[in-house]
């Protein structure tokens, strides 16, 4: 008789337990809904650790990762899925760890993933990534090959955003790529800094508003300019 009660007591608390459990996804779905509405990141930010915690998947993982990238936190974006090259990745926590790591000035653990999502979704702008991460580690060979990929490849509605200044700007991809190929080729032969101007001026034609490849043609202009004196 007493192992009957016990056996009810613990079947009506676990029947409670799944009772509440429900109830608070229910909640955290609502507000999560709530807080997307609202434009409120923190909130979804909140909404989306407690439902991972309620009801853990991948998926929700991959998601609030997400949302800690686009806001800037980074740290915690890799804190929530890792830094690890993983087939079983989706795309979406690949792409996660790419951008992050890359964010966080670690260059070759970033193109490690970029390098994982190329191989699963080949595209001129991954290409891009790739190439300035090769040229910043030293594999200017490797670079080169990711820039003739994007030029052939980039469309000319493709745009890509610059930071540099205070105000952020937008140019061609194909220009974008241009102005790599200007810095490989000079990494390639510093003797030969025409080349490499004449490949930013191309950038600059597509894009006047170049900022970035101007300064690096003041850049190679003023080498140049330097190198007489250098060499008596």
């Amino acid at each position: 008789m007493k192992k009957t009660v016990l056996l009810l007591l613990l079947l009506v608390g676990f029947s409670g337990v799944a009772q509440t459990n429900n109830q608070l996804l229910e909640h955290y779905q609502a507000f999560y809904k709530e807080m997307r509405l609202q434009g409120d990141v923190e909130g979804v930010i909140n909404a989306m650790t407690h439902l991972n915690v309620l009801s853990p998947s991948e998926q929700r993982r991959d998601t609030l990762a997400f949302v800690y990238m686009n806001n800037g936190q980074h740290m915690q974006a890799l804190n929530t899925i890792g830094i690890e090259k993983k087939d079983s990745d989706s795309d979406l926590a690949i792409q996660v760890k790419a951008f992050s790591l890359k964010a966080l000035n670690q260059p070759k653990r970033a193109l490690e993933q970029f390098e994982a999502l190329f191989s699963r979704n080949p595209s001129p702008y991954l290409a891009y990534e790739m190439a300035d991460l090769k040229i910043q580690t030293g594999d200017t060979g490797g670079a080169s090959t990711n820039i003739e990929y994007g030029i052939a490849n980039a469309q000319d509605d493709m745009m890509y955003a610059f930071y540099e200044r205070q105000q952020p700007y937008e140019v061609p991809l194909k220009a974008a790529f241009l102005h790599l190929k200007a810095l490989a080729d000079f990494n390639l032969n510093k003797d030969n800094i025409d080349l490499a101007i004449a490949s930013i001026d191309e950038a600059l034609k597509i894009a006047p508003n170049f900022n970035l490849a101007s300064l690096s043609k003041q850049a190679l202009e003023a080498r140049r300019n330097e190198a007489p004196e250098g060499g008596n």
